[in-house]
């Protein structure tokens, strides 16, 4: 990790300083650049390129549980965690499609109840709003029976319809 640190800002200061000041050696570094890629990271290589070629095959839609069992129908030996690293930090991802047919029509302006209240629940004093859409007019009128958008046709002052 050091080295990789060493390597990739090394335009900002010389090597031998982000060397001293990483306490690591010259020789060292030197050494890790020269030195070949190990098997562990060419048999990343394979199965980033195996996992790149599964999710692209899937038309995107394979996670990774599939992924796992695609890449271990196919011969490697590869775990879920493993995979799911892979696609996490190379951001392979699904490409998700809608999973439900909205069926609500929004059109429907016919059946809507008309909004008496008009989101003004606050009220000077009691009996003054109705919770089921009249207010305290229709009473005083004289109007015993109220058509409720809720409940329908209820008599006022009846605790329930």
């Amino acid at each position: 990790m050091r080295f990789s640190y060493i390597d990739q800002y090394q335009g900002c200061l010389s090597q031998s300083a982000l060397c001293h000041l990483l306490d690591v050696t010259d020789r060292g570094y030197r050494a890790w650049r020269g030195r070949p890629i190990s098997q562990r990271q060419r048999d990343d290589l394979v199965l980033l390129a195996h996992i790149r070629e599964h999710h692209r095959l899937s038309l995107e839609s394979y996670g990774r549980p599939r992924m796992t069992e695609e890449l271990k129908d196919a011969g490697l030996e590869v775990g879920h965690r493993r995979v799911g690293r892979f696609m996490r930090d190379n951001g392979i991802t699904v490409a998700r499609t809608q999973k439900y047919k909205a069926t609500t029509d929004s059109a429907h302006t016919l059946n809507i109840a008309p909004n008496v209240l008009d989101r003004k629940f606050e009220a000077r004093g009691p009996n003054e709003k109705c919770p089921l859409g009249t207010s305290l007019r229709d009473t005083l009128s004289g109007n015993r029976r109220v058509t409720s958008p809720i409940f329908g046709q209820v008599r006022v002052g009846s605790i329930w319809p």
